[in-house]
């Protein structure tokens, strides 16, 4: 069996920063749950909170008080987008990490395409939009989101 396949028989864990995304949160975790159950293996979604102001916070807490599978951190600074994605994955428990953004730019949806292509040879994987929706400046700082990293 490839390294890949076990790694993914392992588990794959979903790394989301958050920063004043409560309004998007319940939708984003409703719609990658189904995803998570539907890989056939065991899955986690890691919120990490980016000092959020707008109770974001306490909205992971609750959700993740009812599923098992949904884990919250909570920063007490403000580290930014590539800090609290260096955090999540430091705290993935699974083989397998994917990472997005918390505004549903990347569909998680998208995620069983990405981790079909770990299974071609890759060591890395990401998804690149067909068409993005946001300017120049917001593209390059954020290119480095939609990862699925193999440890």
């Amino acid at each position: 069996m490839p390294t890949v396949m076990l790694r993914l028989s392992e588990g794959v864990s979903v790394v989301v920063p958050v920063y004043n995304g409560a309004e998007i949160l319940p939708s984003l975790v409703s719609r990658l749950e189904p995803v998570l159950y539907a890989l056939g293996a065991p899955g986690e979604l890691i919120l990490v909170n980016d000092a959020s102001g707008d109770g974001s916070w306490e909205l992971i807490r609750d959700m993740a008080g009812g599923k098992r599978w949904l884990r919250g951190i909570d920063l007490a600074a403000n580290r930014g987008q590539q800090g609290a994605l260096l955090c999540g994955i430091a705290a993935a428990r699974f083989g397998v990490t994917v990472t997005m953004d918390d505004d549903l730019q990347h569909p998680p949806e998208e995620i069983p395409k990405l981790l079909a292509r770990l299974g071609e040879g890759f060591d890395v994987v990401y998804g690149v939009p067909d068409a993005p929706h946001r300017g120049p400046w917001r593209s390059a700082a954020g290119a480095g989101g939609g990862w699925v990293i193999l440890k």
